[in-house]
């Protein structure tokens, strides 16, 4: 079963096709992504109280932060699941808090989205599951659909398992096939929500150099938001910390693992 969030990003609503896929990294020499000033609020909860990051082509930014601090937020502000109260999301130079539903689904098209869950549609087929959005937003051929598939479930390991349904897979086994569909329409920017969640130490490992693997043959932007500190430090090139509706310190590993700030010490030691 899907939630409407994942609906709209997978194509369940009417949507305009492209007569081919574009390659990722159009748009070199301005940043892949920009926040600036960004606010966001539910009710009396302030969530997110002026964020400023910018991430660029071929980088991967880990966003890391406690249960409730908005990191899954800022990745729907980034897709345009939710508006902003207030500030300024630029993508690949275009500013999307004021687009139409039609002109931020044109964007979306240019990023991959990995599902915590994987969210693969379980009375789909592995590959009808990674066909499923070039059939909605390509006019490729079925041939050619299918050429693409079988290139990107090799790519992710998965070439064996063309004709299985989701449950018949392990969860790991999910998330590839997730990755795989979110890099069907060769995107520039990739968005992942907690891709090693529920996994075991040594699937989370292969996820990460899966992760890893994956950035280095499409040098994509990536946004990785995660509890896992192995993770963080296993695939990015930077961190950002969020702390009540902040980036209280943005760097690398070493950067947030050598800083006195007493939030940034306990929250890199809880599992030390």
């Amino acid at each position: 079963m899907m939630h409407t969030d994942q609906e709209l990003l997978l194509g369940e609503s009417e949507s305009s096709t492209t007569p081919s896929i574009k390659g990722s990294g159009e748009t070199r020499g301005e940043p892949a992504v920009v926040l600036r000033g960004l606010h966001k609020s539910f009710g009396s909860q302030i969530v997110l109280d002026g964020i400023d990051l910018t991430v660029n082509d071929g980088e991967t930014l880990a966003v890391l932060g406690r249960s409730g601090t908005g990191k899954s937020v800022l990745l729907k502000l980034i897709i345009g699941l939710q508006k902003p109260d207030s500030g300024s999301v630029v993508v690949h130079g275009q500013e999307i808090t004021s687009l139409s539903l039609d002109a931020m689904n044109e964007i979306r098209k240019k990023m991959g989205f990995l599902f915590q869950h994987a969210a693969l549609y379980d009375s789909m087929t592995v590959e009808e599951n990674i066909a499923f959005p070039l059939k909605r937003h390509t006019k490729l051929t079925g041939s050619e659909q299918g050429d693409r598939v079988k290139e990107l479930l090799a790519s992710v390991g998965m070439e064996g398992d063309f004709k299985k349904m989701p449950s018949d897979i392990s969860g790991g086994m999910q998330k590839r096939v997730g990755l795989a569909r979110a890099l069907a329409l060769k995107p520039g920017i990739l968005l992942l929500d907690e891709p090693t969640a529920g996994l075991d130490p040594i699937t989370s490992g292969e996820i990460n150099e899966l992760i890893l693997k994956l950035q280095e043959e499409h040098d994509m932007a990536s946004i990785v938001v995660t509890h896992d500190l192995f993770s963080a430090k296993t695939i990015a090139d930077r961190i950002a910390l969020l702390h009540e509706g902040n980036v209280l310190i943005e760097g690398s590993f070493k950067d947030l693992e050598k800083s006195d700030n007493k939030f940034v010490s306990g929250f890199m030691k809880r599992d030390s």
